[in-house]
């Protein structure tokens, strides 16, 4: 993030703008140095992901004024709309350039092995035009993600990092052409195609990792509802839709449906599932007076809610501010590709004239100057640096995936691989998030009452009431007739067995989860549930503490629940965490210069999953959950935490081990380039050489999920 401080200037206002041509750690740069150029503005923010950028200015400087001051530097922007809408997929566009390149190339190099084999003569001249008639519409088309960003920043006097690619492709391809049509000896169309297939593919791989990373905001908006009915004054009912709702409004909501809006219960009662919030996997249940928010999940009967917040305004809303927020600075080598990105065009060009200068002066015609100047121009090519990174993050990603792990955005696997604190949510993340009763007391219950419990349990939707039945089914039992059966929210179900009372309900006191079945003229059955850990957690939990990373619960669960998790794991704990304080607890570890990795499964999860240096989350998470977090493990195991981090570690020494072989081979290559011994082809084919090297290392991660 870029800041400025100004004494005498206060951030009283924020915009955000889409920026939709960021594509690159280089643009990022330009884009929040432009806007720190303009007067009063106090900081400026990109979000890559989203493409958007959040400025925080005075009020006296006006959408406008930051419009125009990215404009001037080749970046059209606009406001970003109150609802949120996600950007357009960076990876579409270039999937179709990607495929001409590879197309072509792959026909070109068929043609180009004849010439190589001593094709000589009409057939040598055929080669090179089949190669032109193939290669130069392709050049045209894949390039032109390259030739519109180069131009839009040329116009405008500056330069980025696609102008010496440009220049390069345009030169090769010119020259190539040239020498179709006085019948040359050498043309390059594929060595210009091969370049602009690496530099797309990587582009791509990137584009594609962004894209995931934003979807998890976008599955949390989806949570609200779209509208809701309003009650009107004299009692008549209309559907607007959630924006168009106030503070006020007296809104309808049915059994089944989710909340447009935050409010309180002024009419009914019933059970909400508010996991979004507290985490609690078991519905709470909410009477008049009862606060609920927006998202949340009406269960069992209509209620009357009066709103009292709308729109932007809600907790929902809130959270994917959050979440929005704590993603946009993540990657540490993002911001070294920035610095670095500032120079390598200069230094490129630079270097690519003193060589033709050079060749220039020592006597060599225009031709043969030119010709090597485009060699250093592709040889200088940045495609192995491109590729050290997004190829070990993609092969490291399907070893991953092979034992059950995905990888939502590639650039986790550097986060995760410096982790050294683990914060833990309780249900669903340790534990399998499914209460299951006691075998013991299942076992135990005459024929009789276990028929009963099961009649009883089939016709609640209750998860207690669910678990219970699928455990009784399970043992064979059948369910008894009943008659006269009444479910009461809150509170359980009721029925007459053989004339008899019979209730499966709430007790009044007990430890943990339970259900109490009652039969009148029959002894009463406390039926205690618990949610039982992840398979291997013990072991998993000793991996990690193997591995330098301390690990604790922070849970929106209750007290007592947490406890009985603490004293089973031996981990210490934090209960009845909000969405915030989860995201403000990650916030006190990092200030102390811990790495956080946050497991979480919940709606209320996502935006300490998005806040955290890294975030894993279980497949049976909610929606919101498995978008937000870097990596979703699909088994039942918690071995997939330790599995994790190792895989990260392998990969990060890889990519290290990549750089340091791309940076040798522009530190070989290059002079050679430059003293002539290098044809563009030549050149192209080094190029793709050291990405190949690359990739090859980065192919050593096949077995790296261990």
């Amino acid at each position: 993030m870029a800041t400025r401080a100004l004494p005498d200037v206060a951030a009283s206002c924020e915009t955000v703008l889409v920026v939709p041509g960021m594509h690159c750690a280089g643009c990022m740069g330009k884009v929040e140095r432009a806007l720190q150029a303009v007067p009063q503005v106090v900081s400026a923010r990109v979000n890559l992901s989203a493409r958007q950028v959040r400025v925080a200015h005075d009020a006296a400087v006006t959408t406008p004024q930051l419009v125009d001051a990215l404009s001037a530097v080749g970046f059209p922007s606009q406001p970003r709309g109150d609802d949120m809408a996600p950007p357009p997929s960076a990876v579409k566009p270039l999937l179709a350039p990607v495929a001409v390149a590879a197309f072509a190339c792959m026909n070109v190099m068929l043609l180009s092995v004849g010439i190589w084999s001593g094709a000589d003569g009409a057939t040598r001249e055929l080669f090179h035009w089949l190669s032109a008639l193939i290669g130069v519409p392709a050049i045209v088309y894949s390039g032109m993600p390259f030739f519109r960003s180069a131009w839009s920043v040329l116009r405008r006097g500056r330069t980025n990092m696609d102008v010496p690619i440009s220049i390069g492709v345009t030169l090769a391809t010119t020259l190539s052409f040239y020498e179709t049509l006085t019948n040359g000896h050498d043309a390059w169309f594929d060595g210009t195609l091969m370049l602009l297939l690496f530099l797309l593919a990587g582009r791509a791989l990137d584009a594609m990792m962004r894209d995931r990373a934003r979807a998890g905001v976008d599955a949390l908006l989806r949570q609200a509802a779209p509208g809701a009915m309003v009650v009107g004054k004299d009692g008549a009912l209309e559907w607007l839709a959630a924006r168009d709702l106030l503070p006020g409004m007296l809104i309808r909501v049915a059994a089944g449906e989710r909340l447009a809006a935050d409010g309180e219960v002024v009419a009914g009662e019933s059970r909400f599932d508010q996991s979004l919030l507290t985490g609690e996997s078991l519905p709470v249940f909410v009477a008049q007076g009862g606060a609920v928010h927006a998202g949340t999940l009406n269960l069992d009967a209509p209620v009357d809610v009066r709103v009292t917040a709308a729109g932007q305004d809600t907790s929902l809303a809130e959270i994917a501010r959050l979440m929005d927020a704590a993603g946009q600075a993540r990657s540490a080598y993002v911001r070294i590709a920035d610095r670095a990105s500032r120079f390598y065009a200069p230094a490129v060009h630079l270097t690519a004239l003193l060589t033709f200068a050079g060749w220039m002066i020592h006597g060599a015609g225009l031709h043969q100057s030119l010709v090597v100047a485009i060699a250093v121009l592709i040889i200088t090519c940045p495609c192995a640096l491109g590729l050290a990174v997004p190829v070990a993050q993609v092969v490291a990603s399907g070893a991953l995936m092979r034992k059950g792990i995905m990888v939502k955005d590639g650039s986790a696997l550097e986060r995760m691989s410096r982790i050294d604190r683990a914060l833990l949510d309780k249900t669903g993340t340790l534990t399998m998030g499914k209460p299951t009763p006691d075998a013991a007391v299942i076992a135990a219950l005459p024929a009789d009452a276990a028929a009963v419990a099961l009649a009883l349990a089939s016709h609640s939707r209750h998860p207690i009431s669910r678990a219970l039945a699928e455990a009784l089914a399970a043992r064979g039992v059948r369910a008894a007739p009943l008659a006269d059966v009444v479910e009461e929210a809150g509170q359980g179900v009721r029925a007459l067995w053989q004339g008899r009372a019979v209730a499966l309900r709430r007790p009044e006191a007990a430890t943990g989860v339970a259900t109490t079945l009652d039969i009148a003229g029959m002894a009463t059955w406390l039926i205690p549930f618990a949610d039982r850990l992840r398979p291997d957690a013990e072991t998993a939990l000793a991996r990690m503490a193997g591995m330098g990373i301390a690990c604790s619960i922070l849970s929106g669960d209750n007290d007592r629940a947490v406890a009985e998790m603490a004293r089973a794991t031996g981990l210490e704990a934090r209960a009845a965490a909000s969405p915030l304080e989860k995201q403000a607890a990650i916030a006190q570890q990092q200030a102390q210069g811990r790495r956080v990795l946050m497991a979480g499964d919940g709606l209320n999860d996502g935006p300490a999953l998005a806040a955290a240096d890294a975030s894993i989350a279980p497949g049976t998470a909610s929606d919101v959950g498995r978008q937000a977090a870097d990596f979703v493990f699909l088994g039942d195991s918690l071995a997939a935490l330790p599995r994790a981090v190792a895989a990260s570690r392998a990969t990060m020494a890889v990519v290290k081990q990549n750089f340091v072989m791309a940076i040798g081979y522009n530190v070989l290559a290059v002079p050679l380039a430059i003293a002539g011994y290098v044809t563009p082809l030549l050149a192209a084919v080094a190029m793709s050489t050291s990405s190949l090297i690359v990739i090859a290392n980065s192919l050593r991660l096949v077995r790296a999920a261990r």
